[in-house]
């Protein structure tokens, strides 16, 4: 990171080892997101800037190939962590933080869990029609009527689960869950 006009180097020194606290930090963690700890870094560099980035910026900054940054902010974009941004006068792409941490984990939660949601729905009707139908061929087979039912009571409950977890994303998605749980802290915790 570049020094800091106006500042002493000792004050830079301090600010610089804090940030990169916080930047190791967030790589350490962004496996939460499906994310490598050095796209966690990137994305730490990108929080602290004061204007959005090139990908040779970025390169430069973290001594990492153009291939490499290109692959982390398409991560990071993907997830809708990072923004690409326009900017007059320059041709190249620029990328920037998301500044909304809020809506940066709604829309990442709300991705993953709709994907994971329509994979499992999917398999569950499937199954829960194919016991269907075993049960419609041998309807004097007392055993087998037995292990289906019990298959069938466990399906409808994770079926029901993922209808609650639709309607959990939804709120995600339509800013609903800020109503239950407001971004803003009571006065009282602040």
């Amino acid at each position: 990171m570049n020094h800091i006009e106006g500042i002493s180097v000792e004050q830079d020194l301090v600010i610089q080892k804090a940030r990169k606290r916080i930047i190791e930090s967030i790589g350490n963690n962004m496996d939460l997101y499906s994310v490598s700890e050095s796209t966690g870094h990137l994305y730490g560099l990108l929080l602290f800037q004061d204007k959005p980035m090139t990908l040779d910026e970025m390169g430069k900054a973290m001594e990492m190939s153009k291939t490499s940054m290109s692959t982390g902010v398409r991560t990071l974009v993907d997830l809708k962590m990072v923004n690409k941004v326009w900017e007059k006068g320059s041709r190249k792409d620029l990328y920037e933080v998301e500044s909304d941490w809020f809506q940066t984990f709604a829309d990442f939660f709300s991705l993953k869990w709709r994907k994971a949601l329509e994979v499992n729905l999917l398999a569950l009707t499937k199954s829960k029609n194919e016991f269907r139908k075993l049960n419609e061929q041998f309807p004097d087979s007392l055993p087998l009527q037995a292990v289906v039912k019990q298959d069938l009571d466990k399906i409808d409950a994770a079926i029901h689960y993922y209808k609650w977890l639709d309607r959990l994303i939804d709120s995600f998605e339509s800013g609903d869950i800020f109503k239950l749980v407001p971004k803003d802290l009571p006065s009282d915790e602040s």
